[in-house]
């Protein structure tokens, strides 16, 4: 009937959720300085452009970030 869930898991076109900065910062617990001041250190994910200065970070990198500092 469908495909099985581990085949899913693994596409590398797997459809991730955006967020945008609230959600972020509530993720990860850091202010928009420290956020923005780190993606230019290279130290966090960057955010996609959305249109004009609408941007979000794909939740599965904010994640994965998260995960990496569990660590």
């Amino acid at each position: 009937m469908g495909e099985p869930m581990e085949k899913e898991l693994s596409d590398p076109r797997r459809i991730t959720r955006l967020i945008r900065l609230p959600e972020v910062m509530n993720r990860v617990g850091l202010g928009r300085s420290t956020i923005y001041r780190w993606m230019s250190e290279g130290k966090f994910p960057k955010p996609v452009q959305l249109g004009g200065h609408a941007v979000a970070w794909a939740g599965d990198e904010v994640d994965e970030w998260i995960a990496d500092k569990l660590a």
